[in-house]
Formats: structure tokens, sequence, C-alpha cells
């Protein structure tokens, strides 16, 4: 077993979480989306049908008879909802996939008497823990019409920024772990490590600022919903990339094992 071999796997697997997470994401995101989308036009309705009335008859002359039908086009939401979804979704799989698969390619070997297989299921579990769920619990995500164009670009560097020290903590706690790991047991270690996680995490949280701008007007319905479905949606996909990829590690791990014990048996002849 070597790098290339994981990260092969971890692609495979990645792609098949992404086409699962896009089935997902049609269940329980899209009707929430599409009601959002909803709220939003309605509430917009009003203000464009005084403006549109205000300037119908000038308009109209100005254009000779043209109509805004006529410049419509781009991606309809229809597209955005289907083929645009699924790329997205098998497009990020994949990419996943593949950093998982390097990541449990590095990492085993080097846990105590983890097994490749072990080390793979566990590369994939925090990986969702660190990228997904709690990223998720402080910044939760917001659906269409919710959130001001104006701090879209601060709540977009709190996010990353936030997701940045997550992946740093769980660098730190890998470190904290191998170390306790050589003189304690495993156990210990994983205490030391989830310690280290959970303090830097916690006053991550505490120090970032919040994202609150969901008006009390909006259906807190859709909103829960809504982000729901976003985590069902990317929990979906690391389940089967963290299932599908440790299958194939345990298919070439137990087909390395068998290969390593024929050798030795023939070299003890």
């Amino acid at each position: 077993m070597n790098a290339r071999s994981f990260l092969i796997n971890g692609l495979i697997a990645g792609l098949l979480g992404g086409l699962i997470a896009f089935v997902v994401a049609l269940g329980v995101g899209e009707p929430a989306i599409d009601d959002a989308i909803a709220l939003e036009e309605s509430a917009a309705a009003p203000a464009e049908h005084s403006h549109d009335e205000d300037e119908a008859h000038s308009h109209d002359e100005a254009a000779g008879g043209h109509s805004h039908g006529d410049e419509e086009g781009g991606i309809t939401r229809g597209q955005q909802a289907g083929p645009g979804l699924a790329t997205a979704t098998g497009l990020i799989g994949t990419i996943l996939g593949g950093l998982v698969g390097i990541g449990a390619a590095f990492a085993a070997g080097r846990f105590g008497r983890l097994t490749p297989v072990a080390t793979t299921a566990l590369v994939a579990g925090v990986g969702f823990v660190a990228v997904v769920l709690v990223p998720w619990l402080k910044y939760p995500p917001n659906p269409p019409a919710v959130g001001s164009g104006d701090t879209i670009g601060e709540r977009t560097a709190l996010y990353f920024g936030f997701l940045a020290i997550s992946l740093l903590a769980v660098l730190a706690a890998v470190i904290i772990a191998r170390q306790v790991l050589a003189s304690r047991s495993a156990w210990t270690a994983t205490a030391a490590a989830g310690a280290v996680y959970l303090v830097v995490v916690g006053i991550a949280t505490f120090v970032m600022a919040p994202i609150d701008e969901v008006p009390d007007s909006f259906p807190a319905n859709t909103l829960f919903e809504f982000r729901i479905g976003s985590l069902l949606t990317q929990a979906s996909l690391w389940l089967v990339l963290g299932v599908v990829l440790t299958g194939l590690v345990h298919r070439a791990w137990t087909r390395e094992s068998a290969e390593l014990a024929r050798r030795e048996a023939a070299a003890a002849l």
C-alpha cells in the first residue's frame, strides 16, 4: 500500500459521496432554498411593481415595443438544482476524497498499533468534525434572502478564519496525541488530543464575532430546514466517503497482508 493507492481510492470514494450528497440535497436541501427564494421574490415584488409603474410609459416608447423577456437568459433555477448541483457535489466530493486519502496515507503507521484501516476511519471522522460540524455550529449557513450584501466579505472571512483555526487545532491535537502515545495508553492520548482541540476551538468560538443577520420576519421553519438540510448533505458526503474509503483500504490491506503471509511462509520452507 502506498500514497497513490490511498489517493485513487479516496477519489473514487469522494465521487460516490458527492453523488449521494446530490441526492440528499435534492430531497432535504432544495425545498428550503425554493421557499427562501419565493420569500425573497415576494418581498421584492411590491417595490419592483411600483418602480415599473413609474417608468413603464417612457420605457415602452424608448424600447419601441421591446420586451425584457428577450433579455432573459443564463442559468435557470432548474439547471442550478439539477446538473449544476450534481457537478458541484461530485467535484467537491472528489477533491475531498483525494485530500482524505492523502491524509490517511500520511497518518498510516503513525498512531501506535492502529492499522491503516482504523487510521483511515479516524481521519475521515476527524475531518468531518473539523471541517463541517464545528464550523457549522459556530457559523450555521443561511438561505437566500438572509444576510446583507455589504457584509458578505466580513462573513466569508470569519467563516474561513474559524475553519482554519479548527484545522490548526486538529494538527496541534495530533502532535500532542503522538507525544502522549509514546509513553501512555491510547485512551490517554485520545483524551489529551480531544482536550487540546476543544480548548483551542472553544477560545476561538468565544473570541470571534458572531454573525446574526436573520430578520425577525424570516420563517423559523424555513431557516431550520435549510440549515439541517445543509448539514445532512455534507454529512452524507463524508459518511459515504469514509465508509467507502475505509472499505477499499480494508480490501487492499487484507490483500497485502495475505501476500505478505504467503511470502513469509514460502521463505520459511
